[in-house]
């Protein structure tokens, strides 16, 4: 005889319902959006542009205690790369952090 031979023969008790969240719809979204008005999340990304690549978890890491080790935010230290990458190809570097 099993030790769960007992268990088998017991009803599954049912889970209580758990309420869901309402999921907004396209609308709700397009609407909450409009209604922010024209205030940006975050005035540090007015007037930017983002950059992206993606690079191995290596240099991620690389990039992140560089910075970390002189003082800088991963920002300030991509910024002065690409100052230098310009240079190198006979570009004016724009730099601009803030």
């Amino acid at each position: 005889m099993s030790r769960f031979a007992n268990l088998a023969d017991k009803p599954k008790a049912s889970p209580k319902p758990q309420p869901q969240p309402a999921v907004p719809g396209v609308k709700e979204v397009a609407t909450a959006i409009a209604t922010q008005g024209a205030t940006p999340r975050s005035n540090s990304r007015a007037g930017r542009k983002a950059i992206a690549g993606y690079f191995s978890p290596e240099m991620s890491l690389a990039m992140h205690v560089c910075a970390r080790k002189h003082g800088l935010s991963l920002q300030e230290l991509m910024t002065e790369a690409f100052d230098d990458v310009l240079r190198k190809y006979g570009q004016s570097p724009v730099g601009n952090l803030r």
